[in-house]
């Protein structure tokens, strides 16, 4: 059985200081930015979003509900940050982006300009030669797919200070054509925003041939699909464990506020666990704040690519609107949040976030031979997640709750790869071969999720552990010991640091005003992945710029105005922002309200399989409790039955625990 619920913010006179901003909000927000602007009609907003009270300020219990506009005037390229007192309907804090002095940066790629770039590149002359050049027709020339692509920043006069895109282009034979089986290579337009025109082709000699083999994938088009899968349904007859009410959530020992910005879409915020008596603070605030996709083929086509989904684009913005039964199984409860368009009307994303419950194998078990004591006993976990297409890639961003008090988030990549034109003949340098004169260039992905910390409620530490062996000795006459190295980490550039999966090295965070069951600090362990880091070279541009991939783990004191891993506005910005400008500072992180960043990805080297559509891969992180609870936060679960669960059509009886003496 398939449910839906919609999120209904409750009625009342003020939404809770952290709640996302409302329709009429946005409105009124929008409406009094452009009344100050000094050109309505050319006044756009890339971002507009909730600007939130810090912990103090909530604390204070005298919070307003205030509002940060972007705006950016399309005529001369100017952008001003807004922050607007909605109670007083006043714009309280006004400031001009210096996006014209070094390093630069620019707001955001807005919706309205991917398709002022399409229709410029299509408009311009020379560009259209070079279609001619490679066969196409003004009739095919009108269907080809121009994508706008983020422009990196190579320190080139016309990038100084400049509003632009770099576009690449896919021949197709109709619409729903798979453009990205047909790339035409070597021909990329610079494309001025501003100015509306390309001030920049680059066309090269001589021409690799146009991949003509179609590779299209809607369901339509695959003659053979699978007849013998058998419904398998997801049930729960007396509904969901979950209580919404508004934005805020409960479930089983859980509590937390639901939030979404245009640039990191969702936010998890106040995440807490009732434990007996005392609800237990976790993470003040949770989002991914900055992903980074850098590309490892040098060639005109393409070494420039290194998209900041977040930064240059917007995850929220480019939320999917969730399709019940097919992007979430189950009894579900979905969000829709209000957004502004470009032209700063508010419209719904619908469907925006997902909710719901899922089965998640043994929680734990066991059988005692001696006895006949068998105990078993199934987990649970609570998602929330939402989908991000961006381009040709969709991410989906999924946040696990588990019973025994573990936290996860796991992104799932999928979508179409990047691809280049490869001469008969020849093999692609640069990457894998998907098809018939198909290469996919090499590349990674990195993610970057921000962590405030707030267990327990008070000043935070981080130590750094690993895993050696002890050396032979008195101490050790059988050679069997091993230790765990502690490090406590002080200082910002104390806690830059890379995973080590030969010592298993991971970082605990603890509140060392508190004492745990056994005389220690509570704490939870960050599980990392040691995955490759960022591997262009050091002084590479895109290196600059996505600094925050040079490195696994960071810690820095809390800041308000440090929000994000790569810094404000990463689009054609020159690099050095972000996180490694936030921890140059080295202030204390020891007992402090500290922020955890952590960095993950995925490197893909494409192959065959990884076309047309790549399967699903996964990335992600753990932070699991670690002397936080005095014992397994799931030994109360009760020994519930699945009663749909059968044998050759039988039913059974038996419950999830047995005295077989």
């Amino acid at each position: 059985m398939l449910e839906t619920v919609k999120a209904q913010p409750r009625a009342q006179t003020t939404p809770h200081p952290l709640d996302p901003l409302t329709a009429d909000e946005i409105a009124a927000t929008c409406a009094l930015v452009r009344t100050a602007a000094i050109s309505a009609e050319n006044c756009r907003f890339p971002t507009v979003r909730l600007e939130e009270p810090t912990k103090q300020e909530l604390a204070s219990g005298e919070v307003g509900r205030r509002a940060f506009a972007l705006t950016l005037d399309v005529a001369t390229g100017e952008a001003i940050e807004h922050i607007v007192d909605l109670g007083r309907g006043e714009i309280v804090g006004r400031k001009v982006v210096p996006n014209r002095e070094a390093p630069y940066g620019q707001p955001p790629v807005m919706l309205e300009e991917l398709f002022k770039c399409d229709a410029v590149v299509k408009a311009d002359p020379a560009w259209r030669a070079a279609m001619v050049r490679r066969g196409l027709t003004d009739k095919d020339i009108e269907l080809v797919q121009v994508d706008p692509f983020s422009s990196g920043f190579f320190d080139k006069a016309f990038e100084r200070g400049a509003r632009i895109v770099r576009a690449v282009s896919y021949f197709r034979e109709h619409l729903q054509d798979n453009g990205y089986a047909h790339p035409i290579e070597g021909v990329v337009a610079v494309v001025d925003l501003i100015g509306g025109k390309i001030i920049e082709l680059t066309d090269e000699d001589p021409i690799v041939p146009i991949p003509r083999k179609k590779r299209n994938y809607g369901a339509h088009e695959v003659p053979n699909p699978r007849t013998d899968i058998k419904p398998l349904h997801i049930e729960q007859p007396d509904g969901p464990s979950f209580k919404v009410d508004g934005w805020k959530v409960d479930w089983q020992k859980w509590s937390f506020r639901v939030g979404f910005t245009p640039r990191e879409g969702l936010v998890l915020h106040q995440l807490a666990y009732q434990d007996g008596a005392r609800k237990r603070s976790l993470i003040r605030r949770a989002s991914v704040t900055e992903m980074v996709v850098p590309y490892a083929d040098p060639t005109a086509s393409h070494f420039w690519k290194s998209a900041f989904d977040a930064g240059e684009y917007g995850l929220g913005m480019l939320a999917n609107a969730l399709e019940l039964g097919c992007d979430c199984l189950g009894n579900i409860h979905y969000f829709d949040v209000p957004a502004a368009d470009n032209k700063g009307e508010p419209f719904v994303l619908q469907n925006a976030i997902c909710m719901h419950e899922e089965d998640y194998g043994i929680a734990w078990k066991h059988y005692e031979f001696r006895n006949g004591l068998f105990e078993v006993r199934r987990s649970r976990r609570l998602v929330i997640s939402f989908f991000a297409t961006v381009g040709n890639y969709d991410y989906g961003f999924y946040w696990y709750l588990y019973q025994d008090g573990t936290i996860q988030l796991e992104t799932k990549l999928t979508g179409i790869i990047q691809t280049a034109a490869v001469r008969p003949g020849e093999k692609y340098r640069w990457g894998g071969m998907v098809d018939d004169n198909l290469g996919g260039p090499t590349h990674q992905h990195f993610f970057n999720v921000r962590l405030h910390m707030d267990l327990d409620g008070g000043g935070n530490t981080v130590t750094e552990h690993e895993f050696v062996p002890r050396p032979w000795g008195d101490d050790n006459p059988h050679g069997n010991v091993f230790d765990t190295t502690t490090r406590v980490l002080s200082r910002e550039r104390d806690a830059a640091a890379v995973a080590n999966g030969e010592t298993g090295r991971f970082w605990k965070i603890s509140n060392p005003n508190e004492i745990n069951s056994v005389g220690g600090a509570p704490a939870y362990k960050l599980v990392v992945n040691p995955s490759p880091l960022m591997l262009a070279q050091e002084g590479s541009y895109v290196r600059k710029r996505g600094g925050f991939a040079t490195k696994h783990v960071w810690v820095t004191a809390f800041d308000p105005a440090e929000k994000y891993a790569s810094g404000d506005y990463p689009n054609v910005h020159a690099g050095g922002d972000g996180l490694p400008r936030y921890a140059a500072q080295n202030r204390n992180i020891e007992n402090a309200d500290i922020v955890v960043w952590h960095s993950f990805g995925h490197t893909h080297v494409c192959k065959p399989e990884d076309f047309p559509i790549m399967p699903v891969e996964y990335a992600g992180f753990v932070l699991k409790p670690i002397g936080f609870f005095a014992a397994n936060a799931a030994g109360d679960l009760p020994p519930d039955r699945n009663s749909r669960s059968v044998l050759a059509g039988e039913k059974s009886t038996t419950c999830c625990h047995a005295d077989r003496t």
